[in-house]
């Protein structure tokens, strides 16, 4: 299949100090340097975008050029330049540039006269994620981090995009806000917002609506059997709930881009990238997950694109953005789907009841809560969160969950304080005033702490240095008394040895060992193959069996192969760590926590 050229342009860069600095050695970049990008996808088989750059307006000095090593969002170093190849340099006239590159992703050029500079190269592209580009026969994918490189010291100034689909596609669809007149040209105010506006190309479906007069778009490849009329229609109720809630819409377009199958979506100042699954629509189950799925992307555009801690933006390109409050910018929002869906509509009282307590299930029943806190686990996201080694995955918490189930516990918390006068909504309607539109910077984990006490009439100790900072027990039922809600907590039944086991090549394997468990204390290591459980063949489920079936004290025992040697150990059974919960509202709530209730979970 041949593709023709996807071109990208982009013109009239004003100077700005670096974001990260540059090399030390670098000139500063000259007034009136122009930049420009056209990428050509001629052979998608091949999988490799072809960038020509060129850069104008050049004065002589060096020249250095960067590629991102991360995209914002996705909290892990990506190191995008791994897949730059046959990177040249050449003057106007067509003579060649010397070039060296001064780290891992950094070309450092050296024009020897002023003028006109292009240089060309190629960037691999066949990762299907959200968060790197991909390309082949049938779609392309560009993540602008991972494809574009910019000029140091110029990232203000506006950018014109304009993409040239191979003939038999039809559609390009991305957040940048189209250029009247031109076909395929958008433009982005600056390369912070081209870097933060992905591009997807090919026959995806086009389906236009518009909440308030403003302009949405869901743009989807590979939709399968999901019903396509309800989720619009469901979108639109999405939509109008956070505008309700926030007071305001702060773009002029939006669009929903599904790329195709996978798992993972990733939020933009005016649109979202998501993944989707075959599953989506088969019952009203995973019809909720998808939606809130959905939701979650799309109320990042206020919190975290906009309502940020200070270290997320403007960005370091180059290396880690480290911050201790993932669990508001992650946690918050997942708290928000099912506010955001319930006053929709979309979600029924005990439906979120059934939510909040399964999000409180995955905090109390994971074994790292023992070890981390909500900001430990925040700050710590870019060694631990996408490496999910058989230590980590014992010793970690997710700061989406713990986060969510701190979120209405402050939410309980503000609306008991103050009489159900305010609540956790009217903090992120003052920090999105205070910080985004009035300082347009982020907040300072002081300065997010002080609007919630500041909401609360109060200070909030137990919520900020205990429960978010430390590992230890949160008293769920306190809070959720405020609302008249009980809450109801059960251990399971059988026992455990605190060793989890999955199936490889045919064989049940252990794939993770808990920290001091009664595996750990018999010998039992990560990656030892089970054969036999008191003389029984042994598979997850026939072992799962046996634990529910055993009491603590029980002795079991385990034969194993541990790099081909036989061994067989004795495991004393523990009780079961795993506890099942519930919240179930009072059946006579006082008037406060009657409103409290209504508030957050809405009525029957």
């Amino acid at each position: 299949m041949t593709v023709r050229r996807l071109a990208v342009v982009l013109l009239g860069f004003a100077v700005l100090a670096p974001l990260s600095p540059a090399p030390a050695a670098a000139a500063a970049p000259q007034d009136g340097e122009r930049l420009s990008l056209v990428v050509s996808m001629d052979q998608p088989t091949t999988h490799y975008f072809h960038v020509a750059l060129r850069v104008d307006g050049v004065r002589g000095g060096p020249l250095d050029l960067e590629l991102p090593a991360w995209t914002p969002g996705y909290y892990l170093i990506m190191d995008y330049a791994r897949n730059v190849l046959n990177f040249r340099a050449e003057d106007a006239e067509g003579r060649p540039v010397a070039w060296e590159k001064t780290t891992k992703n950094a070309w450092r050029l050296h024009p020897e006269r002023a003028g006109a500079v292009r240089v060309t190269y190629d960037v691999y592209a066949f990762s299907p994620s959200v968060a790197d580009s991909y390309l082949d026969d049938a779609r392309a994918f560009i993540c602008p981090t991972g494809v574009f490189m910019h000029v140091v010291g110029q990232m203000r100034g506006p950018v014109t995009v304009t993409v040239e689909p191979h003939r038999e596609w039809r559609q390009v669809s991305t957040g940048l806000d189209p250029v009247p007149g031109r076909p395929h040209t958008f433009t982005a105010s600056d390369v912070d917002t081209l870097y933060d506006s992905p591009i997807l190309v090919g026959n995806q479906e086009v389906i236009p609506f518009e909440v308030r007069g403003i302009p949405h778009v869901l743009a989807g490849n590979d939709l399968g059997s999901l019903d396509r009329a309800r989720f619009v229609a469901d979108l639109k109720k999405m939509v109008e709930s956070a505008a309700a809630l926030m007071g305001d819409i702060p773009y002029t377009r939006y669009v929903f881009m599904v790329i195709g199958p996978g798992g993972g979506g990733l939020e933009h100042l005016n649109s979202t990238a998501l993944t989707i699954g075959r599953e989506k629509s088969d019952t009203r189950e995973e019809y909720l997950r998808w939606l809130a799925f959905v939701t979650h992307e799309y109320f990042h555009l206020y919190n975290v694109k906009r309502i940020r801690p200070i270290a997320l933006g403007p960005f370091d390109y180059d290396r880690e953005n480290y911050t201790r409050m993932l669990w508001v910018s992650e946690g918050f929002t997942v708290y928000y789907e099912d506010v955001i869906l319930r006053r929709a509509g979309l979600l029924a009282r005990d439906e979120m009841l059934d939510r909040a307590a399964a999000t409180i299930a995955r905090c109390e029943n994971a074994p790292g809560r023992l070890f981390q806190s909500a900001t430990e686990a925040s700050f710590d996201t870019w060694i631990e969160f996408f490496t999910r080694t058989p230590n980590l995955a014992t010793t970690t918490i997710s700061y989406y969950d713990k986060g969510a189930a701190l979120g209405l516990l402050l939410d309980l918390a503000i609306r008991h304080d103050t009489g159900n006068a305010r609540s956790l909504d009217d903090v992120m309607r003052a920090l999105y005033r205070e910080f985004y539109q009035q300082k347009r910077r982020g907040f300072t984990d002081a300065e997010f702490r002080r609007v919630c006490e500041r909401t609360a009439g109060r200070p909030l100790p137990e919520i900020f240095d205990v429960y978010a900072s430390t590992v230890k027990p949160v008293d769920y039922a306190k809070y959720l008394a405020y609302a008249g809600i009980a809450f109801e907590a059960a251990p399971k039944p059988g026992a455990s040895w605190g060793a989890a086991t999955g199936e490889k090549s045919g064989a049940t394997v252990v794939s993770r060992v808990e920290w001091g468990s009664p595996a750990a204390r018999a010998g039992l290591s990560v990656q030892d193959e089970i054969r036999s459980v008191d003389g029984r063949p042994a598979t997850p489920t026939s072992i799962a069996e046996l634990l529910a079936a055993r009491r603590p004290g029980d002795r079991v025992r385990v034969a194993i192969s541990r790099r081909g040697a036989e061994h067989e150990v004795e495991v004393t059974l523990g009780p079961n760590t795993e506890r099942t919960f519930r919240l179930r509202p009072v059946a006579e709530p006082t008037a406060l926590q009657k409103a409290i209730r209504e508030g957050i979970f809405g009525q029957k």
